[in-house]
C-alpha cells in the first residue's frame, strides 16, 4: 500500500525526540518479523499517551511500521483523524468492535504489525493490569505469533491523571520485544491470555531493574518498586 504520510510523520516524530533529549534503550527488535516475513500481533502494556509513537519508534530499524489499533475518538479529531487513517491505523469503535476486529484480522493476514494495548487503557498504578482477549484471538485467527512488548519510562513524560510534562529533558525510555508467542487456532483463549500476561508480567520486572533511575519515591513508578503512583485495582 501507498505510505504518503507516515514517513513524514515519523520524521516529524523523531525531531520531537531529538527536541527533548530522551534516552532510548530499545532491545529485542530482532524478535520482529522483518518486510518479508509477514504478520505479527504487538501486545504492549500501556502507561502514556505517547506509547504508540514510541513502540513505533523502536520498529524502524526492521523496516517495519505499525498499524495500530486506537479508539474512534482519535479518529474523530480533525487534526489527528486524517493522519491516523493516512498512516492505515486501525479504528477502535467500541460500541461495534466485530469490524475492527475484522479490520485488524485483514492487515494481518496481508502480512501487517498491528498493534494493541490488551489492557485497554491507561495502567494508572503503571503495573500490568488484567488483559483482554483481543491479542490472543487475533493471533489466532491469522495465523501469526503475539510479540509481548514493554515500554518504560514514557509515563514520566504524559500519563493520564498527571499534569504532561514535556520540558524535562533526557528521560530514558526502554522499549522491549519478546520472543514471539504461537498459539494454536483452537488453543483456549483464556489460557493464552494468561500465558500472555505472565510473560508481559517477567519482561516489566526486567526492564525496571535495569532502568537506570531510581524509582524510589517516584509519582511515575509503582508502589511495589517504592514509588507513589496509585496501588493497583486488581
Amino acid at each position: 500500500m501507498a505510505e504518503l504520510v507516515y514517513p513524514p510523520v515519523i520524521g516529524a516524530v523523531k525531531a520531537f525526540w531529538r527536541a527533548l533529549d530522551l534516552k532510548f534503550d530499545f532491545q529485542g527488535q530482532e524478535n520482529l518479523p522483518d518486510e518479508k516475513h509477514g504478520g505479527a500481533v504487538l501486545a504492549m502494556n500501556h502507561i502514556s499517551y505517547l506509547d504508540f509513537a514510541l513502540v513505533g519508534t523502536a520498529a524502524l530499524p526492521m523496516k517495519r511500521y505499525v498499524r495500530f489499533m486506537a479508539k474512534k475518538e482519535i479518529f474523530d479529531n480533525k487534526l489527528a483523524g486524517p493522519l491516523m487513517r493516512g498512516m492505515h491505523h486501525i479504528n477502535v469503535d467500541r460500541s461495534n468492535g466485530s469490524a475492527s476486529f475484522v479490520a485488524a484480522l485483514r492487515a494481518l493476514r496481508d502480512g501487517e504489525i498491528v498493534g494493541i494495548f490488551p489492557e485497554g487503557t491507561i495502567s494508572i498504578s503503571f503495573e500490568i493490569k488484567e488483559l483482554k482477549s483481543g491479542a490472543v484471538r487475533l493471533a489466532q485467527g491469522a495465523g501469526v505469533p503475539v510479540i509481548p512488548t514493554i515500554i518504560w519510562g514514557s509515563q514520566r513524560l504524559w500519563t493520564k491523571k498527571v499534569k504532561r510534562n514535556l520540558r524535562q529533558r533526557g528521560v530514558p525510555i526502554s522499549v522491549t520485544f519478546g520472543e514471539p508467542i504461537f498459539f494454536e487456532k483452537d488453543s483456549d483463549v483464556d489460557a493464552g491470555e494468561a500465558l500472555l500476561r505472565s510473560a508481559m508480567l517477567k519482561m516489566l520486572h526486567e526492564v525496571q531493574e535495569k532502568y537506570p533511575d531510581s524509582h524510589q519515591g517516584q509519582r511515575w513508578a509503582p508502589v511495589r518498586l517504592g514509588g507513589t503512583a496509585p496501588a493497583p485495582l486488581n
